[in-house]
């Protein structure tokens, strides 16, 4: 089944960054299983593309960002080129670890995964927009993650405290691990890649 050239286009250079940038071995193990994944093509659905307001105040800006790796100057190109197609979402559960404008200042979308443009259960990528001065709430899931920043903001995981991987930082969350991010002055933006536990054998 032929996926269509603006996704492949962006699940290649999407590849070629994390490659690049994922230094733990977890993530480069799970990456390399989630990739693996992604050569088989699924149905992609059509006529999904949704937009929240935060969007159209702050994507736009984010994506024109510049990077020092040329990668992820391709990778930011592609995600714009492929964007119009995509299905934007809130948060629908949060508690108050959560600020208080987090519903209304932050984006979700599923690329590829569960309800995505490529639905599909076997992999989850995906991209998450904040607002300035927004905390996403706790939040942990069984699936293990790999992040790939493009701006700035701050991240926690665990008891690790809060810390700031940059543009084209990178890190690994274990399955279940409690974890959280927050953007300062600037919008965030960040890419996430899923492996749902296939009991690797």
């Amino acid at each position: 089944m032929a996926r269509s050239e603006a996704l492949q286009d962006f699940l290649n250079a999407a590849f070629v960054a994390f490659d690049q940038l994922a230094e733990d071995s977890r993530g480069r193990q799970s990456l390399t299983q989630i990739f693996a994944h992604l050569q088989t093509s699924l149905p992609q659905r059509v006529n999904i593309a949704k937009r929240l307001p935060v969007c159209g105040l702050y994507l736009e800006g984010v994506l024109a960002a510049k990077a020092e790796q040329p990668s992820l100057n391709i990778l930011l190109r592609r995600f714009a080129a492929l964007e119009a197609q995509l299905e934007w979402n809130g948060r629908s559960t949060y508690d108050n670890s959560a600020s208080a404008n987090f519903p209304m200042s932050h984006a979700n979308t599923m690329i590829v995964g569960p309800g995505g443009l490529e639905d599909r259960s076997d992999v989850w990528l995906g991209a998450t927009l904040m607002a300035p001065n927004v905390r996403y709430p706790d939040h942990d899931h069984a699936p293990e993650e790999i992040y790939l920043v493009l701006s700035d903001g701050e991240f926690m995981q665990g008891d690790s405290g809060w810390f700031t991987p940059g543009m084209g930082g990178s890190f690994y969350n274990p399955p279940g691990i409690r974890h959280a991010m927050r953007s300062g002055e600037e919008p965030l933006f960040a890419f996430w890649a899923l492996l749902p536990d296939q009991r690797k054998h």
